[in-house]
């Protein structure tokens, strides 16, 4: 069984405090900001890694972000999967989820890859559109669930080899719904639907040995209008910078003075 995870680096969230925007592409600056795995994608990622523990799986990871995000793929590497591909080149750069799910195609097609199930984070932390695993699962046009809490095997007895299917349980308003469903197949993991494991030292070790493949623009077929800033539909509009500043004053005295000091203060405010 072939598994595919798509996987996105985020800025880390402790770090949003360094974040900005280039006033002129409107653009996150991502550079020298810390990046993390998309939480839900490690659920993603742990989901693939269960299966492979009690099957025989081969998992390859796959995702679109710069050359500086290649120790966080190296890490999926290190939790367990066998295999990486990062899609990275500048023209890459500013896609919506409209590029970059056709991206990921395009990726998927140069590598060759025929996966039975392809996993991915429900949506990411820094977009949280939840677009692009359903875009994706268009462009290959393979059928998809989101919102997937789990993953189970189809153990009934009598089905035809290779006729194998899987239970996936979802996420719904009021419960939860299970379906029975045959690969080829895009699920969308939901976050915290399970523990990923840590990485251990041993795994750190075997990934400096496991493939991560680099693919640049000219490796994909595709055109300079179709990926990146110049094949997204959707632009960001004007930018608005709100003045934040803010004077102060000094209170001293006896807790009683500067109470009633801030007791006129907010007095004359009114």
């Amino acid at each position: 069984m072939q598994i595919l995870v798509c996987v996105k680096p985020v800025p880390d969230p402790e770090k949003y405090d360094l974040l900005m925007i280039d006033p002129e592409t409107r653009r996150l600056i991502r550079e020298g900001i810390p990046t993390v795995i998309n939480p839900a994608d490690k659920n993603a990622l742990e989901a693939a890694l269960r299966i492979k523990d009690t099957t025989e799986a081969s998992i390859t990871v796959l995702s679109m972000a710069p050359d500086f995000c290649a120790d966080r793929i190296r890490e999926c590497l290190a939790m367990g999967a066998d295999e990486a591909y990062l899609l990275s080149d500048i023209r890459f750069g500013g896609a919506d989820t409209y590029a970059t799910s056709r991206t990921l195609m395009k990726g998927i097609e140069t590598i060759g890859l025929a996966p039975d199930l392809i996993l991915a984070g429900n949506e990411s932390a820094d977009g949280a559109t939840a677009h692009v695993p359903v875009q994706l699962a268009e462009w290959l046009g393979l059928p998809h669930i989101a919102n997937v809490s789990s993953i189970e095997r189809d153990t009934r007895a009598g089905q035809a080899p290779g006729a194998a299917s899987w239970i996936i349980h979802k996420k719904a308003e009021q419960g939860h719904i299970r379906y029975r469903a045959r690969p080829p197949i895009l699920l969308s993991v939901e976050r915290n639907s399970n523990r990923p494991r840590i990485v251990s030292a041993l795994g750190v070790v075997k990934s400096k040995k496991k493939k991560l493949e680099i693919l640049r623009f000219d490796a994909l077929d595709v055109s300079s209008d179709t990926v990146g800033y110049a094949g997204s539909p959707t632009k960001a509009g004007a930018l608005s910078i709100p003045d934040l500043s803010r004077t102060g004053q000094r209170v001293a005295g006896t807790p009683a003075e500067i109470a009633a000091a801030f007791m006129d203060i907010i007095k004359k405010s009114i």
